[in-house]
């Protein structure tokens, strides 16, 4: 069973005596209601590191909606279970007040990346990366030196992550891990558990759109051909309302009409689906098979490759 911490200073301790020990530190930054996708990055975690720790916090600074974060899904006991099965040594369990001590008072000292963080996500959700790049600045700080594992399903997220950890030096390596998807190709949320039946069988949609725009980039098609035909897909479904469909450069996430080489695309996609908020992405061009173990035991049909958009995505590098 892991060791439960509530406190930064048990965390900071734990994993300070791990590193004395001769142990490498892997930490899987979640807010919880935790499942197959998460459970791969704890996978990749504990493959390449001595020890494997998970926080488990829901943010408040990055939800600008307070429908949203009121039903956000918590399932501690569920989450604890699923550490366990998958070996995770420490988990970090915070309370609000513990990472925000004056709350619910503004908090004095925000992180802020800028670039990276100013379009899609960020111009849709206002301060929602000011949020994620604080919680996890004090994440890092509390951790300390580590390995950080992170899904690219929340891809620009990612971005805002690697920025900071370079603007501020931090003794953090961000790695990123592929996304891992249900057979029929949605990409695995803790917000999924909140769509209805018939909601969550429009969602595919997304990945429906995705696999088409990559198509279209193998053909030569500039960005705004990409996004018009992503957009008509979507468009296709009455129970999704798309936010944003476009083509992005994979490292500044700046939108481009002239693509040279699809591979150095990012597709991003947002919609609501019912009540619910989904991202996805995917490269822009199908990459080459990585040579990794096979999934741990229990984590079977992590990485689906059912029809139509899995096997379309599968691989999304």
């Amino acid at each position: 069973m892991p060791v439960v911490v509530e406190t930064a200073a048990d965390c900071r301790q734990t994993l300070e005596e791990c590193r004395l020990a001769g142990r490498s530190v892997g930490l899987v930054p979640t807010m919880g209601a935790l499942h197959a996708g998460h459970v791969s990055l704890m996978d990749r975690a504990r493959a390449e590191c001595g020890t494997v720790a998970v926080s488990i916090f829901v943010n408040p600074l990055q939800f600008g909606d307070p429908e949203d974060i009121a039903h956000y899904p918590r399932t501690l006991d569920q989450d604890l279970a699923v550490c366990a099965e998958a070996g995770v040594d420490v988990v970090f369990v915070p309370s609000v007040r513990e990472m925000y001590p004056e709350w619910p008072a503004p908090v004095a000292t925000t992180v802020s990346v800028r670039g990276v963080s100013d379009g899609w996500e960020g111009a849709s959700r206002p301060g929602h990366f000011d949020g994620v790049a604080t919680v996890v600045a004090k994440l890092f700080a509390i951790a300390g030196p580590c390995r950080a594992y992170f899904g690219e399903k929340d891809y620009q997220q990612l971005a805002v992550v690697r920025q900071m950890v370079a603007d501020l030096s931090l003794p953090v390596s961000v790695i990123g891990c592929p996304i891992v998807r249900e057979p029929d190709g949605l990409a695995l949320s803790s917000r999924n558990v909140r769509l209805s039946v018939a909601e969550r069988r429009a969602a595919v949609v997304l990945s429906g759109a995705l696999a088409r725009g990559r198509s279209l980039l193998a053909q030569g098609a500039g960005s705004s051909t990409v996004a018009e035909a992503m957009r008509a897909v979507v468009e296709e479904e009455p129970l999704v309302h798309l936010d944003y469909a476009v083509a992005v450069g994979a490292h500044d996430l700046v939108a481009r009409e002239a693509i040279e080489d699809p591979a150095a695309v990012r597709l991003l996609i947002a919609a609501d689906v019912g009540p619910v908020r989904l991202i996805d992405n995917c490269a822009g061009a199908v990459m080459a098979p990585a040579t990794s173990e096979p999934p741990r035991a229990g984590s079977a049909g992590a990485h689906g490759t059912g029809p139509a958009n899995g096997r379309q995505l599968e691989r999304i590098g």
